[in-house]
């Protein structure tokens, strides 16, 4: 039942949209003044990307695509690729959730008094992982590896081990410190604290980071096969190149469903570790 508000009870108004005093308010202004200075700046053809004749254009080539080539012997060859590119995104992350995990560790502050003196290079390293691009990763890695699927699998591994060694670091840092205060407090020593202490806290948060980073990797192993790294995306560059486009059709049918398959398994694991 609801209870009657108090006499004395002080009535007070939402806060103000915009105030003068707020950082955030400034930073939002600034912002969208920069969204509107870029638009100003860009010439953008607005005018002939709507138009009829683009609009023909477009529907011409997108009448290339159809009906795609169902052959039995292309679809094979479709299938062999997908399932190389599952398996270029599934080792590349394994790679990269196993050296995330071990550079998480000297990247992340384990406690307040913990000195943390290899944190901030082990940072940089990791900013310098995740900021080269994987098509750049693939196309540097197949002077050594050549073509194939190695380059694109050590290339989706170097670039997300990058991005999982920071997410796993935060994850560590951000870690309630109760039980492994106590540990340490009995002299216990450091990996076996962090053995038993703090990361059965922080495993779910991995794990959901590490099948995420899966479904982004799904889509990029697909890509990098344009720079002959193998998989459903070499057969892409290769037909569109030569302008087979109902080959071209089925191959980016197969890369749809191979992504919509991975997103959904993926969704699936993570609902389910948060029960």
């Amino acid at each position: 039942m609801k209870q009657p508000r108090a006499a004395n009870e002080v009535y007070r108004l939402p806060p103000p949209i915009f105030d003068a005093r707020c950082k955030a308010c400034w930073f939002t202004v600034g912002l969208l003044m920069l969204v509107v200075a870029s638009f100003w700046s860009l010439d953008l053809q607005w005018a002939q990307f709507f138009s009829a004749e683009a609009a023909a254009s477009m529907g011409r080539f997108v009448g290339e695509f159809f009906p795609p080539d169902t052959s039995p012997a292309f679809l094979h060859k479709v299938a062999v690729a997908a399932w190389e590119t599952l398996a270029m995104s599934a080792v590349g992350t394994l790679l990269a959730a196993i050296a995330g995990l071990a550079l998480a560790l000297p990247a992340a502050r384990l406690h307040a008094g913990d000195a943390a003196r290899t944190r901030a290079p082990t940072r940089l390293l990791l900013n310098a992982l995740r900021s080269v691009p994987e098509l750049v990763w693939a196309a540097l890695l197949l002077i050594s590896a050549g073509l194939g699927p190695l380059a694109g699998t050590l290339a989706l591994a170097l670039h997300t081990s990058g991005v999982l060694g920071r997410l796993f670091a935060e994850a560590v840092e951000n870690a309630p410190p109760g039980p492994a205060e106590a540990l340490r407090a009995q002299g216990v020593g450091h990996g076996r604290v962090f053995l038993y202490a703090t990361l059965p806290q922080v495993l779910p948060q991995l794990m959901s980071y590490t099948l995420y980073r899966w479904e982004n990797n799904i889509r990029a192993a697909a890509v990098l096969g344009v720079v002959g790294a193998g998989g459903l995306g070499q057969l892409l560059a290769f037909h569109m190149g030569l302008f087979h486009m109902p080959k071209t059709a089925t191959v980016l049918g197969a890369m749809l469903l191979l992504v919509a398959i991975v997103d959904a398994a993926s969704l699936g694991a993570r609902r389910w570790m948060t029960r």
